[in-house]
């Protein structure tokens, strides 16, 4: 058998993308194809014993097979100070293609997540406005829907990277707090331009039912552009967790203000300066200013497989694979190291890249068995780059952790253990 020519691509391994359709033909698949072949070949093609007998019925809801692995989010420990505080972050580094699943996708809560009934829920339009609204849930549903795919990223995501030290862990604990999901619902400026909007409101200001009364205060430029008030998320109720029956949902912005459990929209000259938007969810600056609604999320990528806390068995010609987002618009193109930067090579994008979307992609890397530092780093359609961590740092400083979206580096030692390092 000819030996394949691996056309390399960057240092350290990496290979042309063009190499993915051969990884299965005539790559590491084609090799336990032969060895499986050259056995017995009725050992090989006898029917298992599940294709002999009738399954289980229909379910009236769905599970994954019991054979797929225990996926699950990772929920931080519960604080006795702060009651229903905390977040659940999505396993990244097991999952494959850009929609969450709603089970798995990352939740953020203030005061935990009531249970409303939405029959005796009411969403409330008022302020600065030619008449006031009150809408039902049942009204809510009657309205024209559109459905959108986009990401929600907690502005804190990824911030323990800024701060140093030994930040040791996986996709999911570094980085949980994304998820991506198709969102239905009503566009918001539908429901504005019914109340009548006055030419001296600037802000809406948005409150959700939970026990915190979770507060945010949006541009009005926003609010009539491309924010929802969801009714969906792929394709089924909102769950709680998510805000359940109704939320706001911002597309690119981060995640805390795309508010759940909406119940209010009140239309402001100002911002209301709610305890979310001063106390936190503020940047505090090397000289101890702070910067204020910085909204969008910057274009970021992370390889989730090879990963923290992963281990490489054995030398060999790897698929490196993650995803990348951008609060600025769709991705255009992702680049993979795997020498610590010093080199790159363009990856492959499974599809073709939604507007403030996950985008996958994907690279051949042959690992030779030594030391290598995996990195990726992805462009937008702004013109936006995905920037190093001393450049986060020079710029940010290490008082805040919000809206870090510097380049994640996995460094691979000699016996093929996958762990966070800087450099």
């Amino acid at each position: 058998m000819k030996e394949l020519q691996w056309e390399k691509a960057a240092g350290n391994g990496l290979l042309n993308r063009r190499h993915l359709l051969q990884l299965g033909l005539t790559g590491l698949g084609a090799a336990g194809a032969s060895a499986a072949f050259g056995q017995d070949a009725g050992a090989i093609l006898q029917i298992p014993e599940w294709s002999r007998m009738p399954g289980a019925n229909a379910s009236a809801y769905g599970e994954r097979s019991r054979y797929a692995g225990d996926l699950q989010r990772m929920a931080g420990t519960p604080d006795p100070i702060y009651p229903g505080g905390g977040s659940s972050r999505t396993p990244l580094q097991f999952l494959q293609g850009t929609i969450t699943p709603n089970a798995l996708h990352f939740e953020r809560h203030h005061a935990g997540i009531p249970d409303i009934d939405p029959a005796g829920h009411t969403l409330v339009i008022n302020g600065l406005v030619r008449q006031p609204l009150a809408f039902s849930y049942e009204n809510l549903l009657k309205y024209p829907m559109v459905s959108r795919i986009n990401f929600l990223e907690c502005s804190g995501n990824s911030g323990a990277l800024l701060r140093g030290g030994n930040a040791d862990g996986t996709a999911q604990s570094l980085h949980g707090l994304l998820s991506c999901a198709e969102w239905t619902g009503v566009p918001l400026s539908t429901l504005l331009d019914e109340a009548g909007v006055s030419p001296e409101a600037r802000w809406v200001a948005a409150v959700g039912a939970d026990a915190a009364s979770m507060g945010r205060s949006v541009p009005i430029e926003k609010a009539l552009d491309d924010v929802l008030v969801a009714l969906y998320q792929n394709g089924e109720p909102i769950r709680p967790g998510q805000g359940y029956p109704v939320r706001l949902f911002c597309p690119g912005w981060e995640g805390n203000i795309s508010v759940k459990w909406l119940t209010q929209l009140k239309l402001m000259r100002e911002p209301a300066q709610f305890r979310d938007e001063t106390s936190k969810y503020t940047d505090t600056m090397p000289d101890r200013s702070s910067l204020q609604f910085t909204f969008p999320m910057g274009v970021k990528s992370l390889i989730t497989s090879p990963s923290g806390r992963m281990n490489l068995p054995r030398p060999g010609i790897y698929q490196v694979t993650g995803v990348a987002w951008s609060g600025h618009g769709a991705i255009r193109r992702v680049e993979v190291s795997a020498d610590g930067g010093a080199t790159w090579a363009e990856a492959e994008m499974q599809a073709e890249p939604g507007d403030k979307a996950l985008a996958r992609f994907t690279i051949p890397w042959e690992w030779s068995g030594g030391p290598a530092v995996l990195q990726s780093r992805a462009a937008d359609s702004a013109g936006n780059v995905q920037p190093v961590r001393d450049e986060v740092l020079a710029a940010r400083g290490t008082i805040s952790f919000y809206h870090n979206n510097c380049i994640q580096s996995w460094g691979v030692d000699d016996g093929g253990a996958i762990s966070n390092v800087y450099v």
